[in-house]
């Protein structure tokens, strides 16, 4: 009986080990995805100069802002607009103010590459975004589209 038991263990964690190889795999492949699309979307859009973070975001800061740059332990507070990449508005706010940590890992990373005051147009993969959840009017695995003012941080 151990012995049965012992090899059903077996199994399922190889079942398990090859679930996550699968999960890893589909994130591998849709972030290549994403990065193809946002490469269409720079060429139909000359005029935007972004940089590609080793993250995989592309940011372009649009003003620098004053003073300090924040952290992912700051309090944030934002003036934003976040369209897909047919640049169809699907959110929007203004004075919206949160934990950096507890925004998305695209806000995460590309917010802190200004100071307040500053702007920013951040290109977010769907990985880095909502991922395969989508939330609300954002479908999922979009790439997003967002311009951020900090207007500013605790």
């Amino acid at each position: 009986m151990k012995k049965y038991l012992l090899l059903l263990s077996a199994v399922i964690i190889t079942l398990m080990m090859s679930c996550d190889n699968s999960v890893k795999i589909n994130q591998e492949k849709q972030a290549k995805m994403d990065d193809s699309l946002i490469r269409v979307y720079l060429k139909a859009n000359p005029q935007l100069k972004v940089q590609k973070h080793s993250s995989g975001i592309y940011f372009q800061v649009l003003a620098e802002g004053k003073g300090q740059h924040p952290t992912e332990s700051s309090m944030v507070t934002v003036n934003y607009t976040a369209a897909l990449l047919n640049d169809m508005v699907v959110d929007k706010a203004s004075g919206f103010s949160s934990p950096l940590d507890h925004l998305i890992k695209g806000w995460q990373i590309g917010i802190p590459l200004v100071k307040e005051g500053g702007t920013i147009l951040l290109i977010v993969p769907s990985g880095l975004a909502y991922g395969a959840n989508g939330v609300g009017r954002i479908p999922e695995n979009s790439v997003l589209v967002f311009t951020v003012d900090l207007t500013e941080f605790k």
